[in-house]
């Protein structure tokens, strides 16, 4: 009978078989969900997870993977909260990274000619409920200059952007001194406006340049407008503007010749198809060189500057339109000139000492206008670098060999720092960070190592998974034995190659009960509890529990107090003027005791009081006739707070309360007196903020973009800002606004 046989065999194979399975059961994931649909995994293998959206894992990605091991699964599936790169308008990001977790930071920078109201560049925070705020950038404006009477400027418009040209002219028998045209950059109008005299005066010979000459035969007059170029030594490069303008009897200034180790040289790199070809592919530098376009006719020129030539070499259709006068960039050298440059030249920046370059070294005239505008950022230092978790500053140029307590607070610009990781950490990136513009770089990370397996064992208990290698975060948790619970934590975690103290399995029956005065327990006694077993309590008669009625055994404790409180009556309250009909000394909770006022005073409220589990409902009051009241006045959007009566005794008081929203002005209580009520307060009106409104006026909240209608109450502050692409119109007290009785001052953008 193999048959039979076959059968236990299968049975014994299934058996086993089922027993090397993990469960997706057996996990929960917060924040996330399994993406494969098998029920069931065998021993090793992975599963994939997802994330919600908005989540990611430690690592920073959408999904991770779980293992099936012999104890269960590993490691636990975690998904932290994230934010999304952002969409940003007239900005560029300073990451590569797509998903950011909770505090982490993205700069970002404005576009050439735009900028927020932080200056150009920026950052926000990922937080629990999103980016700290969405960064907006504004298109930059000049202000339309002021013009003086005799000259004539083109184009005359309401409004300038960044890199807008405005030429100039003098009217008849007028010189202009001063550049031809100006152009709009992030920093205003640049160079100065030009003048118009009716005489101009002449120049004397051109001053000397050091390291550098004047390249062509020098005069011994020379005319108001009047050019002389220079050319710097060899193995000098030059700094600035070739050319130099005699203006109204003054030279502008003069470029610099700054020494060079090494000057490259320049590639003819033009093809055959392109242009004429020339001897050799090779030229030093300030050598110059001409060529011909194949379907141009004017030959074309230009200079090798230390390897790039000067304008770029080219066979491509340009604009004959000429640039104005290089800006004076803020914090940058001297560039002050009035010469007009041709598309394609190229002119040096050099910034002032204490400033770095931001940007291109060197501006370019494109199709009239310059192009690349580098900014002169302050050599701001930096504070004292903030720690890293797990890591400390190994060393810096300044701090070398010195106590902590004596590094310095402020770092120069360009001061490196090192760090180092404690023991079981390793340094997840560059170990050092750089101070740049009053900024430090990306701080490192110190990353913890791995555990092995822990070597120790817990007593009465069993760690409900088991693995070869823990990575740094993870857990190990333990699960006691019947009878035992854990004293603490009941998880071991890996951090920096080390475990957390082991958790202990203590006894956790408790014995015997405790004594709670007449409170009687349910059920019969017993000399020893489980741990979580609960007993329920109950009172006698008139007497009423105060808190739980019931008591629990946690790790061998009793968990919870109950407490049998009398609920029964002293003696009524005594009403002046008035006497208890059949008083007794003690009252159940129900039973009710009856006044009577004495001639010639009369009974005002309830003539009867009821005891209610302990205490008496309001007694009445016993008042002359005169001068008692009908009910208290009525007020807009309040009332009182008590049951309103037919009539109150003399001396009576009353509160008052607002609906929601509703600030009470004035006093909260009235008091009847000679038959009046004491003047009642008013409830102000909150203020409806409509979004209608706020769309009109360009505006939104300033710390939330709900659009829903809102309600303030009267006094409190409601902070404004201009919604995206628009600018405040009125000052800026009027963004934060006050809600009056329902009144409230919207401020406007446009």
């Amino acid at each position: 009978m193999r048959f039979p046989g076959e059968i236990i065999w299968l049975i014994l194979w299934a058996v086993c078989v089922s027993e090397e399975r993990c469960l997706k059961s057996e996990i929960t994931i917060e924040n996330g969900f399994f993406s494969e649909s098998e029920l069931a995994y065998p021993l090793n293998n992975k599963t994939q997870y997802q994330c919600k959206s908005g989540y990611v894992t430690p690592d920073g990605t959408t999904s991770g993977s779980v293992t099936c091991l012999e104890n269960g699964w590993s490691p636990q599936p975690t998904c932290i909260k994230s934010c999304d790169m952002p969409g940003l308008e007239n900005a560029k990001i300073r990451s590569n990274s797509q998903l950011f977790k909770v505090n982490d930071t993205l700069d970002y920078e404005c576009l050439d000619g735009f900028e927020s109201r932080d200056g150009r560049a920026g950052s926000i925070v990922c937080g629990n409920n999103g980016w700290s705020h969405t960064p907006e950038c504004y298109e930059i404006e000049c202000k339309v200059p002021e013009v003086e009477e005799n000259l004539i400027a083109d184009p005359r418009k309401d409004k300038y952007r960044v890199g807008d040209v405005l030429r100039f002219s003098c009217r008849s028998r007028l010189k202009r001194v001063g550049p031809d045209s100006v152009q709009c950059y992030h920093f205003g109008w640049s160079p100065n406006l030009p003048t118009c005299k009716e005489q101009t005066k002449q120049c004397a010979p051109p001053p000397q340049l050091l390291n550098g000459k004047v390249k062509e035969t020098q005069k011994e007059i020379y005319e108001h407008n009047d050019l002389v170029e220079y050319v710097c030594n060899t193995r000098f490069l030059m700094k600035g503007f070739k050319k130099i303008q005699c203006v109204d009897g003054q030279w502008t200034d003069l470029p610099m010749c700054i020494a060079t180790d090494e000057l490259e040289k320049c590639k003819y790199s033009l093809t055959r198809k392109e242009a004429q070809p020339l001897g050799k592919t090779i030229y030093d530098h300030n050598q110059k060189i001409s060529y011909k376009c194949r379907e141009g006719i004017k030959p074309k020129h230009s200079t090798c500057i230390n390897g790039r030539w000067n304008p770029d070499l080219s066979c491509t259709e340009v604009s004959t339109q000429s640039c104005p006068p290089p800006p004076q960039i803020p914090n940058a050298q001297n560039m002050a000139t009035t010469v007009n440059y041709q598309d394609g030249e190229k002119v040096s920046v050099v910034c002032q000492d204490n400033y770095i370059i931001q940007g291109a070294e060197e501006i370019v005239c494109q199709d009239g206008s310059w192009q690349s505008i580098p900014r002169c950022a302050e050599k701001l230092g930096c504070p004292q670098p903030p720690p890293i978790e797990h890591g400390t500053i190994k060393s810096s140029e300044f701090s070398e060999g010195i106590k902590e307590t004596l590094k310095p607070k402020h770092y120069p610009h360009g001061s490196k720092l090192s760090y180092t990781c404690e023991d079981g950490f390793r340094i997840s990136e560059k170990e050092e960070i750089t101070c740049e513009v009053g900024k430090w770089s990306s701080l490192p990370l110190c990353v913890g190592l791995p555990c092995a397996p822990p070597e120790y064992v817990v007593p009465h208990s069993l760690p409900l998974h088991k693995s070869d290698t823990y990575q740094d975060g993870e857990e190990i948790v333990y699960k006691c034995e019947e009878g035992f619970g854990t004293n603490g934590s009941a998880s071991i975690k890996c951090l920096g190659g080390k475990w957390s103290h082991p958790p202990e399995c203590i006894k956790t029956d408790c014995f015997g009960l405790p004594d709670f005065g007449i409170a009687i327990p349910i059920g019969r006694k017993k000399d020893s509890y489980r741990s979580e077993e609960k007993v329920t309590y109950i009172c006698p008669n008139n007497y009423q529990l105060d808190g739980p009625n019931f008591i629990q055994c946690i790790k061998s404790q009793w968990i919870g107090k109950p407490i049998c409180k009398d609920i029964s009556c002293e003696n009524p309250p005594k009403v002046e003027n008035a006497i208890i009909l059949d008083e007794k000394p003690r009252y159940l909770p129900g039973e009710t005791a009856r006044y009577e006022c004495t001639e010639p005073f009369e009974l005002f409220g309830e003539v009867e009081v009821t005891c209610l589990d302990g205490y008496w409902s309001q007694p009445p009051q016993c008042a002359e006739p005169s001068g008692k009241c009908v009910s208290p006045p009525s007020i807009d959007n309040g009332d009182i707070t008590s049951f309103p009566l037919a009539v109150y005794a003399p001396g009576s008081s009353v509160q008052y309360k607002c609906l929601d929203f509703y600030v009470l002005q004035g006093p909260r209580t009235v008091t009847c007196r000679n038959g009046k009520w004491s003047t009642p307060p008013k409830c102000l009106e909150p203020c409806r903020l409509s979004a209608e409104m706020m769309r009109r006026q360009n505006i939104r909240f300033r710390w939330t973009h709900d659009t829903k209608m809102h309600y303030s109450a009267t006094g409190d502050v409601i902070e404004f800002d201009c919604l995206r692409g628009y600018r405040r119109k009125t000052p800026a007290h009027t963004f934060r606004a006050i809600c009056q009785d329902g009144k409230l001052l919207y401020p406007e953008c446009g």
